[in-house]
């Protein structure tokens, strides 16, 4: 065996972490594989925790083995990207990526595999939503028998977009992301001001907050979503603007809920007779919440990945040799905002 393979062999990168970056990737690196089997353990499990609303408590360890399983990848992945300072950043050598970093076309290809699980979720809406009669045109058609269950469509703007209020959550939430992809810009514009430019200090405290205001706004997604999904809210008497006191109620409490077979909203009661139509809104549910909860789970990890960021902010550690790691996470967090600007209309409004 060489000399040189001896003297390489001193270096070579922990799978563990810390990293030395002076000496190449860490290509052994375990996290990326632990991680999706955490992942798949994860939602397998969940899954069977909650079958149609049915609690089974025989799963909830393994959630918990599975939670720690994807905590501890992670924990081994900020540790070996922690030492990264931009001095090794290989770039593609062969067609079409030419020239370009591996790790942005990495980025690019992950990006085009999400856009296929929404393109899949989008469709399947379209499909359904085009297939099955939609409940208040099955109401108003009188084909229906009080007591006995009709399949229909109910869209969850049927309850969303009843009143301003209702609606108010997805739509904050809607200008929440679409200000956090400018906090996310403005934190890589500061970590790329080329050095000299601007004091390092100033540097440090500019990119920490932009990326922590971006943290900020997406917890307040997440928030408004369980919000609007479990809790719902108050709305007090403001007599100068006319506003009752009222409750708005949360998408659970109104039996909006995936297994519902037995839907019985206050809109569906014939004045004449005083007959209440029963739905199965199933179908209309379950594509309600997987879209949005699919969303509202990239919305999560991207919290995970802004509060790894935010700390690496804080220690001083971005500029401009090593920005493009935020460059990285804001591809995936623009495509985020824009799944969104997508999802509001086609399940909030329409």
């Amino acid at each position: 065996m060489s000399a040189d393979y001896h003297d390489h062999d001193d270096h070579h990168p922990s799978p563990w972490g810390p990293h030395d970056w002076g000496h190449g990737a860490p290509h052994n690196s375990w996290s990326p594989l632990i991680l999706s089997i955490g992942s798949g353990m994860f939602l397998l499990t969940l899954g069977g925790l909650f079958t149609f609303g049915e609690y089974d408590g025989r799963y909830l360890p393994m959630v918990f083995v599975s939670l720690s399983v994807m905590a501890a990848a992670l924990i081994v992945w900020c540790r070996q990207d922690m030492s990264f300072d931009g001095s090794y950043e290989p770039r593609s050598v062969g067609v079409p990526f030419k020239n370009i970093q591996i790790r942005k076309v990495g980025v690019w290809v992950f990006l085009m595999s999400e856009m296929m699980i929404f393109s899949s979720l989008f469709s399947t809406y379209m499909r359904y939503r085009q297939g099955i009669p939609r409940c208040d045109t099955v109401f108003e058609s009188g084909d229906w028998v009080e007591g006995v269950a009709v399949t229909c469509f109910e869209p969850a703007s049927k309850l969303i977009a009843s009143s301003w209020w209702h609606i108010a959550p997805g739509a904050i939430n809607t200008f929440a992301l679409i200000i956090s992809s400018f906090t996310v810009v403005q934190a890589l514009r500061w970590a790329n001001k080329p050095v000299g430019s601007v004091d390092e200090e100033v540097r440090r405290k500019r990119v920490y907050r932009y990326l922590a205001a971006t943290w900020c706004l997406a917890t307040l997604f997440l928030t408004l979503k369980m919000i609007e999904w479990f809790i719902g809210f108050h709305v007090p008497e403001i007599g100068f603007l006319g506003l009752h006191e009222h409750d708005i109620h949360s998408l659970y409490s109104e039996g909006y809920l995936i297994n519902n077979d037995h839907y019985q909203a206050h809109h569906y009661v014939d004045e004449a007779t005083g007959a209440h139509m029963v739905a199965n809104i199933q179908v209309s549910a379950t594509l309600f919440y997987v879209t949005t909860g699919t969303h509202g789970v990239h919305v999560f990890g991207g919290i995970i990945g802004l509060t790894y960021l935010t700390y690496k902010a804080w220690t001083g550690a971005y500029n401009p040799q090593s920005a493009v790691s935020i460059e990285y996470f804001g591809l995936y967090w623009h495509f985020v905002d824009l799944v969104w600007v997508l999802v509001f209309p086609f399940f909030y409004l329409y």
